[in-house]
């Protein structure tokens, strides 16, 4: 995770002006035929997900996996940090979606990456079937809880890899600027620990997030990037 100090996508001139809002961004967008149905593609593709995501990770909780060793977790404590993991990401989303709403193209290019993280985890958990940690201390996310309903039965083998992290990975690179992304980091390195320190995660679950987070983002960059139109 610190390698994400250093962004893999350096701030090019091209890069820093999309960086900058400005009143015409969204009309010059919008008048991109390529953009609107870009746009209104990925809005159905997150939509389409909102059906099918209860059901596969209902499947991924009722399918028995492999328990792992983990010596890591063994040199933290166990405690149930729900409230601060969610502070910190519920947090982070907001004040990217505040940064990147004026921003369009940058904007676009961040859904693009979301759903295709989306697409990445589902894709490792039915690869990678786990079972959580003995000390677990289940994990109470004030949305996702009503959406899964796991008051009846909490969703604890969705582990690898964590998308609590690889969320705020991505909110790194969506991002621009030196101090946001230094911000970022610390704020991902932190929900990183708080997920280990719950045992929600192994900690290769939350190691090999990042890296998932930048395949993501790096797969839109090409999606929205047209020779004309760039990122």
């Amino acid at each position: 995770m610190a390698t994400l100090l250093t962004s893999p996508f350096p701030q090019t001139a091209p890069e820093i002006r999309s960086a900058r809002p400005g009143g015409h961004a969204w009309p010059a967008a919008w008048a991109w035929a390529g953009f609107r149905w870009r746009l209104g593609l990925v809005l159905l593709l997150l939509l389409g997900l909102l059906p099918v995501v209860p059901q596969f990770y209902h499947f991924i909780q009722s399918r028995p996996g492999q328990l792992l060793a983990d010596p890591l977790l063994t040199l933290l404590p166990v405690h149930d940090v729900s409230g601060p993991t969610f502070a910190l990401i519920y947090s982070s989303i907001a004040a990217t979606l505040v940064f990147l709403t004026p921003r369009p193209k940058l904007l676009l290019r961040a859904l693009w990456a979301y759903y295709l993280l989306q697409l990445l985890r589902m894709l490792t958990l039915w690869l990678v079937p786990l079972e959580p940690p003995t000390s677990l201390v289940v994990l109470h996310d004030p949305l996702m809880d009503r959406i899964f309903e796991v008051t009846t039965q909490p969703i604890v083998r969705d582990l690898f890899f964590s998308g609590h992290t690889a969320t705020m990975a991505l909110l790194v690179l969506a991002g621009r600027g030196r101090k946001w992304r230094r911000v970022m980091v610390l704020m991902t390195v932190a929900v990183g620990l708080l997920v280990l320190v719950q045992r929600v995660h192994y900690s290769y679950d939350v190691l090999a997030a990042p890296f998932f987070a930048w395949l993501a983002y790096w797969v839109a960059g090409r999606v929205c990037k047209p020779r004309f139109f760039r990122f």
